[in-house]
């Protein structure tokens, strides 16, 4: 039983971050005080199944090919549609659009890289340092009653942004040589 349970545990954390999406949505349109709280919850439940289903299935020597899959897909599933939200709701406004953007279009370019090639990819710390910082961006954002936490969450969008640049290109430059090594 206990066997059974460590197998799948991190694969249901995983899709725990999937399911949570309808409902941190649905928290975007919630007319109340505690909005940004409940927002707030369910991003943070988020990144923390995000870092135990991994280090689980690490621990626990049970990573799957389901979780090196959805893991990174279930990731930028949750980051992009709260962005959007985000940029709905205008706590994502003026020139903070700009890493918004440069963020979606990383984890698409990124995406299909790492569909496209045939050998893994494995996530860099770059990319660990990205995801850091625009975790901390979008909470910081999502509450957006205090200026100088908008401020701060810009920032960190912005660093997120710059470290999504550098690891894709990365990425690209990984993807290349292994492709290219392939090849010959």
């Amino acid at each position: 039983m206990w066997n059974y349970f460590k197998q799948k545990l991190p694969n249901l954390l995983t899709l725990s971050r999937v399911l949570a999406i309808p409902m941190m949505i649905s928290s975007f349109y919630i007319e109340s005080q505690y909005t940004c709280w409940i927002t707030i919850s369910i991003f943070l439940f988020a990144c923390i199944t995000d870092f135990f289903d991994g280090y689980l299935a690490r621990v626990w020597d049970v990573q799957s090919e389901f979780g090196k899959l959805f893991d990174p897909i279930a990731d930028k599933l949750i980051v992009i549609s709260t962005i959007i939200m985000l940029i709905y709701k205008q706590k994502i406004n003026d020139f903070t659009v700009i890493p918004s953007i440069i963020i979606v279009c990383r984890e698409i370019l990124v995406s299909g890289l790492r569909e496209y090639s045939t050998i893994r990819i494995p996530v860099s710390k770059i990319g660990k340092v990205k995801t850091f910082f625009q975790m901390i961006a979008v909470i910081m954002l999502i509450t957006d009653n205090y200026s100088i936490v908008k401020y701060i969450g810009s920032i960190c969008l912005w660093i997120a942004a710059i470290t999504a640049i550098w690891s894709c290109y990365n990425y690209i430059i990984q993807g290349f040589y292994q492709t290219s090594s392939k090849l010959k």
